[in-house]
């Protein structure tokens, strides 16, 4: 077993007490998982300019990438809270609704973050007018390093931690009792972040068909969540592992899957279809 460093979650220490109207907050300071956040936004920005230069398209550019990214950091947040509050801990915000916006406690859901980044894309895409499809294949591959980001600040904060295990390398949460877990949070980093970015990466630098890029995340990160749930402590959300013992995250992960497959599938398809020529008489 491995002793699990004990980190602290608050990088910086800013203590701050405050009220809007009747409801009080209070403010730790700056969490590491927030810098997690920061990280990932600098990421998209520092890889999205690299993917500009190879694609040479006409109107896509710095300006353009700058604008994204503001448009997806709020459907990201907004939609990753809101999944939290709706997938995950419906009676937990129904009972405390003022933590709903206090973010800086933790609780933010991938699948409710990438429904709203969907929303956000359709937004900037009908504002820039894009094809709706050029852009996640654009975007996609931007993702992942973000998610292994977001999933090192879990293991700081000691949360999400995996299921009961007698492997050597593993570790007791504090914040979970005294067995020995899967370090869980870990072999997400490793799935969806390092091998998903690199597959993604690879992939995406020869063309390939309108919408294959997508698919290919959809598929990919459905696979690796689906995995790595495997090893992590199941949520109980709102089904918990009740339904035929899948897991609220497999649940989520299933219909990406599906989706990943019919439109890859869809892609290459429309890509090998012969074009129709019209001819007079």
């Amino acid at each position: 077993m491995i002793a699990y460093p004990q980190f602290d979650p608050i990088a910086v220490h800013i203590p701050l007490d405050f009220s809007i109207g009747s409801f009080h907050f209070h403010f730790e300071g700056i969490h590491w998982y927030g810098l997690m956040y920061l990280l990932g936004f600098a990421l998209f920005l520092v890889l999205g300019r690299m993917r500009l230069r190879t694609l040479n398209r006409p109107g896509w550019d710095n300006r353009m990438l700058d604008d994204l990214l503001f448009y997806a950091m709020v459907g990201l947040i907004v939609g990753a809270r809101l999944g939290d509050v709706f997938f995950y801990r419906p009676e937990y915000y129904w009972e405390q609704p003022t933590k709903i916006i206090a973010l800086w406690e933790g609780g933010m859901s991938f699948h409710g973050g990438f429904l709203g980044v969907l929303l956000a894309v359709t937004l900037f895409t009908r504002k820039w007018k894009l094809v709706w499809l050029e852009l996640t294949d654009f975007i996609a591959p931007l993702a992942p390093l973000g998610l292994g980001a977001g999933r090192i600040g879990n293991f700081i904060n000691g949360e999400l931690w995996g299921r009961p295990t007698d492997v050597p390398w593993a570790m007791k949460f504090p914040l979970a009792d005294d067995l020995p877990r899967h370090p869980s949070q870990l072999y997400e980093f490793a799935l969806e972040g390092l091998l998903f970015f690199a597959i993604l990466w690879i992939y995406s630098k020869k063309p390939r068909p309108v919408g294959a890029v997508s698919g290919l995340f959809l598929i990919g990160y459905g696979t690796f969540r689906s995995l790595a749930e495997l090893t992590r402590n199941p949520d109980e959300g709102i089904f918990g592992m009740t339904a035929l013992g899948i897991s609220m995250g497999q649940w989520l992960s299933l219909p990406m899957l599906v989706a990943g497959i019919a439109l890859m599938v869809w892609a290459y398809r429309k890509k090998a279809a012969p074009e129709k020529t019209s001819t007079t008489s």
